[in-house]
């Protein structure tokens, strides 16, 4: 069985630095698959797609809503050829019944364990048109090692420096953030890997640098200080989302490599300034994730926070836009409201406004958008404040022999 998984392109937000981090998603699934199954990846953000390929399926994995209307595009050239296709991932998930118009079928939920079903309809010719196992979560103890080896790897650099491998150690979250769809995709429940299966992955990646992508990590105090005590031997160097604002656990994320956080930053408070401040304390760089548009947002609030963020020595900043996802809490208030100024998926990048912000018009949130981003780096652009992460991880490295050179492909 010859299967061809894609990962269709998307926009990148037009400030961000232009690299490419290989997807986690469809690694994940490719490790699902029967093993009979002949795969072979194309992410279409780093290769282009071959229409004319010999294959016998073909698998369109979507992470972002920004992607579904590129992996609609490619479901209908193949299947105007006559091959069958499927549909799956997170923003199948949120646009399932818009991708069962483009799909032989479409899968909903984890994949481990329910490959086999799929690829056994196919080849006696019963393929469902739907596989919904949206909250029917496998044991997690089934989630094996991410399929790295059908990544091009040579694709997933920044200027000839190699990034980060992506990875996860948890799903679930017991959190129910206003902006997110984690509750509607993974449940609220907070789902643990056992710690041998997470560091076995790890150890087996040959990258020093990892990503751990899983939605915060401080959703267990004694599983953290666990993961992290686990991982230090590994000498790996490592980014996530949060960390438990706890000494003790900030202590042991340095020991195991934590290089920089993730962190959203809602507003100017004391407690946003001593989060900040604690991380650098220990050494970890902060990355802070601004969500731009809330109701009580104005231009001067906007301008005010972003000189907050200078003050506290922010490291970096990624500056985005409210944008109303299906199966969010946002989207529901803004929809029932009257609010979404357009359900266009390609303009759901978090860089373009598409609703009406309450406290100023959407021309200027767009605007106040491209100033936190320009302001912010106009002292220090980001390509020097992303060096400086990049040089201390290096230092890193240096001191625990674990630094590489990095070669040019």
């Amino acid at each position: 069985m010859r299967f061809l998984l894609i990962y269709p392109k998307w926009e990148k937000l037009e400030h961000q630095t232009r690299f490419t981090l290989p997807p986690h998603g469809p690694v994940v699934m490719a490790a699902a698959l029967p093993a009979d199954v002949e795969v072979t990846f194309i992410d279409e953000n780093v290769e282009p797609v071959d229409f004319d390929a010999a294959v016998d399926f073909v698998g369109i994995s979507m992470m972002l809503t920004v992607q579904v209307k590129r992996g609609w595009e490619i479901a209908d050239a193949f299947r105007a050829r006559g091959v069958k296709v499927i549909c799956g991932g997170i923003a199948t998930m949120l646009h399932a019944e818009e991708s069962e118009q483009h799909a032989d079928a479409v899968f909903l939920g984890e994949a481990e364990g329910r490959m086999e079903e799929v690829f056994a309809d196919l080849e006696a010719g019963t393929l469902q048109k739907v596989y919904n196992y949206m909250q029917n979560f496998p044991p997690i103890e089934r989630v094996g090692t991410a399929r790295r080896g059908i990544l091009n790897r040579g694709m997933y650099n920044y200027k000839g420096v190699q990034m980060v491998d992506l990875i996860h150690a948890s799903r679930g979250c017991r959190f129910n953030c206003y902006p997110c769809c984690v509750n509607f995709l993974g449940g609220r429940s907070f789902r643990p890997r056992p710690y041998d299966k997470v560091i076995s992955e790890m150890a087996g990646i040959n990258n020093n640098r990892l990503f751990i992508v899983d939605n915060s990590l401080a959703q267990d105090k004694d599983w953290e200080m666990g993961l992290f005590k686990e991982m230090i031997p590994l000498k790996k160097k490592w980014c996530c989302h949060p960390i438990e604002n706890d000494d003790q656990v900030l202590d042991l994320a340095a020991q195991a490599g934590a290089w920089f956080v993730y962190q959203a930053i809602f507003d100017s408070s004391d407690f946003i300034r001593e989060r900040v401040k604690r991380y650098h304390d220990y050494g970890i760089g902060v990355e802070g994730s601004i969500l731009l548009g809330l109701d009580y947002h104005t231009e001067d609030y906007i301008k005010r926070l972003v000189d907050f963020l200078l003050e506290i020595e922010l490291d970096m900043a990624e500056f985005t836009v409210l944008t109303p996802f299906p199966h969010t809490r946002t989207f529901d208030d803004l929809h029932r409201e009257g609010r979404i100024t357009s359900y266009d998926w390609d303009r759901y990048t978090c860089g373009k406004v598409v609703f009406q912000p309450k406290l100023m018009t959407p021309e200027a949130l767009q605007e106040m958008y491209h100033y936190a981003w320009n302001k912010f780096y106009e002292e220090e652009p980001q390509n020097y404040k992303m060096f400086k992460l990049l040089k201390r991880v290096v230092e890193k490295e240096k001191l625990d022999g674990t630094f590489k050179q990095r070669v040019r492909p």
